[in-house]
């Protein structure tokens, strides 16, 4: 769900339950965009985040406490000094928009009582935290908005503030069926657009939600409702429009979040989203928890996604380069397949070259390898001794040829294969300090040069592996990247643990525990393996070949890159990819 009105109006419900009346006791300013409140109330401290950020503006009770700047920016230092220890006295939501008013008592100077007011727009690349007095001049804002930036709306010191153009829409709150029936229904557009386009605060997901409440294709158009489902399906449309305002109303909101069948958070909602109903839908106590929760989870994906972006840059090319010499090789090794013509051609010659007519262009003779009769080209201005010569030179050569790039290409498989299982790394990244060991080896291998400043930097925490445990209680360690992988199978695993990967896949060793317990269930043999399916590049597919097998039976690859095993003996079973279900431990 976007972060709209109905979104907005249950935040200042939960801010107007738990802070309203509170002491703002200190302020900060962490990023150049967002803000952090510490509110002072009977019940407790709150602390309040403020976030004006182009790519994701929030508003939310939170409960992370980030780092500050040693020095606070005049933004921070103007708030201080205004509304440093003033009282939250009231908190609104103007015209169901998407902004949050806060009122704030406070002593000037003089000791008088003055109010000022704190507004924060959640508008996308528009967003902005604005400080103003109680005549509505600006005092100044987080982000000035000059005319060269806004002909529309200056945002700047002395500017009086001025709420955001309507467009032409009016507040779900006075929605009347008057307004339905004469504004709403009359639009040439499809039914979740005209209501979105004419309710503020409306979202295209609370549209759908409420087209499908009523039974009714969202993208089919106004006249063909009217058309189609007549009295009858505009009637639904505005009993569902009703219902949602009348819910907004009586603050009746139900916050929570919307997970699919790989756990990832699909949407999050303030009222309940029937037409997800093939998701999970998890119940939240406040919007707040919702918020938080929903984008950590989508802001560290994304915060990773950023930071490795380098570095799938780095693997990428490295992979596109890798691929264009291995094709090569394999196309010059195909090339070297005709080397024992020559050496046949060489040695027939030899032994019927006395039958040879001088300046013969050809001769044939009998293959006594394969007792078929041969032609074999020669070389006119050059006696049979020396074509007999000059094609064992041939054969020598591709000899040579074949046996240097058999090994070749050996070794650019190995290198394939050992960029590819970083690339599936990089997809399975969930934490920087992963990013960090994905960094060193490919620093480690060339593909990164090492940069030094000469400067000492503390020890980055060491990133751990994935930890589960399965139904029947055994513990299952995935490791997230190459070196993990080798330390996991050759550190961590004795020769009695089970040994789980996909089959001719990029993937994640996965070590089941076994305590020296020989019997185990199958139930856990079968989560293990799920694990393994899961985090390899194999993952997408609908079912998944792992080979599992006694990690006694495990060797390191002769030469290979941290991570890469030969085996023998091991066991195959066919799984999915799904890890539902398969409790994690929070390291």
């Amino acid at each position: 769900m976007a972060f709209d009105g109905i979104v907005i109006a249950n935040i200042i419900h939960e801010l107007n339950t738990n802070v309203l009346n509170s002491r703002i006791y200190k302020i900060y300013q962490p990023e150049p965009d967002e803000l952090n409140l510490i509110l002072k109330t009977p019940q407790g401290n709150f602390r309040l985040l403020l976030s004006a950020s182009a790519t994701l503006p929030l508003i939310y009770l939170s409960t992370e406490n980030k780092n500050n700047p040693m020095t606070a920016p005049n933004f921070c230092m103007l708030l201080r000094k205004h509304i440093g220890n003033g009282r939250i006295v009231k908190i609104e939501q103007p015209g169901f928009e998407r902004i949050v008013v806060f009122h704030i008592e406070h002593l000037d100077e003089m000791g008088d009582l003055c109010t000022k007011k704190l507004i924060i727009e959640i508008m996308g690349k528009h967003s902005n935290i604005i400080f103003c007095d109680d005549k509505d001049v600006i005092i100044d804002s987080i982000k000035r908005v000059g005319a060269q930036m806004s002909s529309v709306r200056e945002v700047l010191p002395g500017r009086t503030y001025e709420l955001p153009p309507s467009q032409g829409k009016i507040s779900p709150l006075d929605l009347s069926k008057e307004y339905f029936e004469q504004m709403m229904l009359v639009k040439p557009v499809n039914l979740c657009k005209m209501i979105y386009t004419s309710l503020t605060g409306f979202s295209p997901v609370v549209a759908n939600e409420i087209c499908d409440r009523a039974g009714l294709d969202g993208d089919s158009s106004v006249s063909g409702l009217l058309e189609i489902e007549g009295e009858e399906g505009k009637e639904r449309l505005w009993a569902e429009l009703w219902n949602v305002a009348e819910q907004i109303r009586k603050e009746e909101f139900q916050p929570g979040i919307y997970y699919d069948e790989e756990e990832s958070p699909v949407e999050f909602s303030a009222i309940p989203l029937y037409m997800y109903s093939d998701l999970e839908w998890r119940k939240k106590e406040s919007i707040s928890e919702v918020l938080q929760e929903y984008y950590a989870m989508k802001n560290n994906v994304t915060r990773i996604r950023q930071k490795s972006s380098d570095l799938r840059r780095v693997v990428a090319t490295a992979i596109e380069r890798t691929v264009k010499k291995y094709d090569l090789q394999l196309s010059q090794l195909k090339d070297t397949e005709k080397r024992d013509k020559y050496r046949i051609y060489g040695e027939l010659i030899n032994t019927y070259g006395y039958g040879i007519e001088p300046e013969s262009k050809s001769f044939q003779a009998l293959n006594y390898y394969t007792n078929e009769e041969i032609t074999i080209p020669l070389d006119s201005t050059i006696t049979p001794a020396e074509n007999a010569k000059r094609y064992f030179a041939k054969y020598n050569k591709l000899k040579r040829t074949f046996e240097a790039l058999t090994e070749q290409v050996e070794q650019t498989k190995q290198e394939l294969e050992h960029l590819q299982s970083i690339q599936t790394a990089l997809d399975i990244t969930l934490e920087e300090n992963d990013l960090a060991e994905i960094k060193r080896e490919l620093m480690d291998y060339g593909y990164i040069k090492y940069k030094s400043d000469g400067k000492k930097k503390g020890k980055m925490p060491k990133s751990k592996p994935f930890h589960y445990i399965s139904s029947d209680g055994y513990h299952m360690y995935v490791g997230k990247n190459n070196y993990q992988n080798e330390e996991l199978t050759f550190k961590v695993a004795n020769g009695g643990d089970w040994w789980f990967h996909a089959k001719q896949a990029s993937g994640s060793h996965v070590i089941l525990k076994t305590e020296g317990q020989e019997e185990i269930p199958d139930r856990t043999y079968e989560e293990a393996a799920r694990l393994a399916a899961y985090y390899s590049s194999a993952r997408t597919g609908s079912k998944v070949d792992v080979d599992y097998t006694k990690r006694a039976n495990l060797k390191k690859t002769p030469g290979g890159a941290p991570g890469f095993v030969i085996y023998h003996t091991n066991y195959s079973m066919t799984i999915e990819p799904d890890i539902r279900g398969i409790e994690e431990v929070e390291e």
